[in-house]
């Protein structure tokens, strides 16, 4: 979501600003926070603090983004050279903010569905589309829904044009965005044809010269047997899904309130392997040391692991955030238990993952080639998300080509086309 907002702001500054990579030499500087990950406000006065002292004399330095969300004007007040601050839901306003002094807009429930953000894409082969913003849900640990506020889909006229400019242009892949993708359609801010995730996609793929489809995340809560079956039939909807489990533990889930229990995820997830076959591959979120989290429920964590294993896993020690009923739960563990019990759910993942990447040596894989890497390489990515790499040049950049892979590494194939 991030990703994108950043684009959206480049796609409307782009006539009148040029992209830099040297802040110092900036007239205006943008940064777009995250309030996800460990200390982001520590984080963010770090870096503005670093910026004031390189910055030239009258240029701009924006907050954006969802720790901007959250803070709002005590950003200024901390750090009275901050010219503006832009919360998440808020990037339409981006022009007023650097033209107003001491601009602060931080709105969760402002309305940009309908908003026809300017065209820029700075991949010329894969296009990010929002289809959806903020989150309904009520995920004791998470802030968003208080920086991104209520879900409203995107309408579809609006995302459909995008990807029609977007294949227009030569895009053969589109990246869906949103908190809950598999909920688009839920609530509209004007009169909408009804229209749910799984018909969403169809339609899509059926824009001439679109041939993959990605999208993150689904919630595991609305992975229904129509979307199921929808995902594992329609050829150009990649074979790959990301599933944040969080934890494997129903009382650690009901403590979160995920909405589902272990038994319904380990279900979603058999299905899916038993409807797509050995080309799927199933990425996850989990957390490690949420209020209350016994050793038994831990071990439930690991069990889902090593049941579903996960070709990819995103892990972390809980850390409590404002605003957020987890963080005045009692029984928070202490800090030295969460980190041993991280420690051994990844280097069970890496053994699985080890496992999953020396079996496909030999297999042969279709790629779609989209960046120029050192030393003679072309990068790209498999149908169901591995990063390969074969020696080759510019030319094979926008193409999906057979890859036999003759070295497999745990986050990287080398192959070679066949």
């Amino acid at each position: 979501m991030n990703v994108r907002d950043s684009e959206h702001f480049v796609a409307q500054l782009k006539d009148e600003y040029d992209l830099c990579d040297d802040a110092s030499q900036a007239d205006l500087v943008l940064i777009n926070t995250c309030s996800v990950r460990e200390k982001p406000v520590q984080k963010l006065f770090s870096e503005i603090g670093a910026l004031n002292k390189i910055m030239k004399p009258n240029s701009k330095l924006g907050v954006c983004g969802c720790t901007a969300s959250h803070l709002g004007k005590d950003i200024i007040k901390r750090a009275p050279y901050v010219d503006f601050v832009l919360g998440a839901r808020n990037v339409s306003k981006i022009k007023q903010a650097i033209n107003t002094s001491k601009f602060v807009s931080v709105d969760i429930n402002h309305d940009e569905t309908e908003f026809a953000f300017n065209d820029y894409r700075p991949n010329p082969y894969k296009s990010y589309i929002n289809i959806m913003v903020g989150c309904d849900k009520k995920c004791t640990y998470c802030i968003v829904p208080h920086t991104r506020g209520q879900e409203l889909s995107v309408p579809f006229s609006l995302i459909f044009n995008e990807a029609q400019k977007a294949s227009q242009a030569g895009v053969k892949e589109l990246f869906l965005l949103g908190q809950n993708v598999n909920n688009y359609g839920k609530h509209f801010s004007s009169p909408h044809e009804k229209m749910n995730f799984s018909a969403l996609l169809m339609r899509l793929s059926q824009i001439e010269g679109i041939e993959r489809i990605r999208f993150t995340s689904p919630h595991p809560l609305h992975m229904d047997d129509e979307f199921l079956e929808i995902f594992s039939q329609n050829s150009k909807i990649c074979k790959s899904i990301h599933m944040p489990l969080q934890s494997g533990s129903n009382a650690i889930l009901k403590a979160m309130k995920r909405g589902y229990t272990k038994e319904w995820f380990l279900d979603r997830a058999q299905k899916l392997k038993k409807l797509c076959g050995d080309n799927l591959s199933i990425s996850t979120d989990i957390i490690v040391g949420f209020p209350g989290e016994s050793q038994s429920d831990f071990n439930d964590t690991m069990d889902v692991l090593n049941e579903v294993r996960f070709e990819q896993v995103f892990s972390f020690k809980y850390s409590p955030r404002p605003h957020t009923l987890a963080a005045t739960m009692d029984n928070q563990i202490p800090a030295n238990i969460a980190s041993e019990r991280l420690t051994r759910l990844q280097a069970r993942h890496n053994e699985i993952l080890d496992e999953i990447t020396n079996s496909l040596e030999n297999n042969v894989l279709k790629v779609y080639f989209e960046e120029l890497r050192n030393d003679g390489f072309v990068g790209g990515r498999s149908d169901n998300n591995f990063a390969v790499q074969v020696k080759g040049s510019e030319e094979l950049l926008g193409q999906i080509l057979n890859v036999k892979i003759t070295q497999a590494k745990r986050m990287l194939l080398n192959g070679e086309l066949v």
